[in-house]
């Protein structure tokens, strides 16, 4: 049974993580390596200390403002260092200590930083998701009731289901989605990949009508998928089989 202590070691794990998660949203999309250069401030390009890179103190502490030029922190930075930390409490508390809990915390990294990355950019890219879909393979031979059938069956379904709106919309839906669809299955298999991928274009169907009839986005803007497919995932690795006796019974 995982402890209080534990789960804020996980915590705090987390807020790390999160930080990390950040510095890969913004070097990615432009091509750039996660390695090097040091972190430093995008605005007059001075290289960062350590005081500049302590998890959300550092936020706070600066105010939200870089030390030497006073320029913005996007506030992203502090939302994810937060919510990562929080999910991997979240995780630990739930799996206890053990492969499981490694696995799924791999996932919400992935979903996350996939998350993100759509958010700002729009782009779903295949340097996150193809290696995703190897990991999501290896991970089935080891998570519960899976297997490296079903997670391939899951794949190929997951695939298949977003392939064809993405053909019918001639381009409305990214290929990207298509792609996190194969990876969502892998990672669930079958039947769970029908779940999660319900929930996923059930919650953006409804975040996607509210602005529009708040007329917060027009019908010519794109809302990005590639979130709502990434919490229905794992909301669906947690929970996939509850859900799933819910719906039989």
């Amino acid at each position: 049974m995982t402890t209080v202590p534990e789960a804020v070691l996980f915590a705090f794990f987390g807020l790390i993580v999160g930080s990390f998660l950040n510095l890969c949203s913004d070097r990615l999309p432009a091509g750039k390596s996660v390695v090097t250069p040091p972190s430093h401030c995008d605005s007059c390009h001075r290289r960062l200390g350590v005081i500049d890179l302590i998890p959300v103190f550092s936020y706070i502490g600066l105010r939200g403002r870089c030390r030497f030029c006073a320029a913005r922190i996007p506030l992203r930075i502090l939302i994810v260092e937060l919510a990562t930390a929080v999910m991997f409490a979240l995780l630990t508390w739930h799996y206890g200590l053990g492969a499981q809990l490694a696995m799924a915390l791999v996932y919400l990294c992935l979903f996350v930083l996939i998350s993100v990355i759509d958010l700002e950019h729009g782009l779903i890219l295949d340097i996150v998701v193809y290696p995703g879909m190897a990991l999501a393979f290896v991970f089935s031979f080891f998570w519960p009731d899976l297997g490296p059938a079903s997670a391939l069956a899951g794949g190929g379904i997951g695939f298949v289901m977003m392939l064809l709106p993405y053909v019918i919309s001639r381009g409305g839906m990214g290929a990207g989605d298509v792609k996190l669809a194969g990876l969502i299955g892998l990672a669930t298999g079958v039947p769970n990949v029908v779940i999660a991928l319900f929930l996923g274009i059930l919650g953006g169907g409804l975040v996607a009508a509210f602005l529009l009839l708040s007329r917060l986005r027009t019908r010519k803007q794109t809302i990005p998928f590639g979130p709502f497919l990434a919490a229905g995932a794992m909301a669906t690795v947690v929970w996939g089989n509850t859900i799933h006796d819910f719906f039989v019974r």
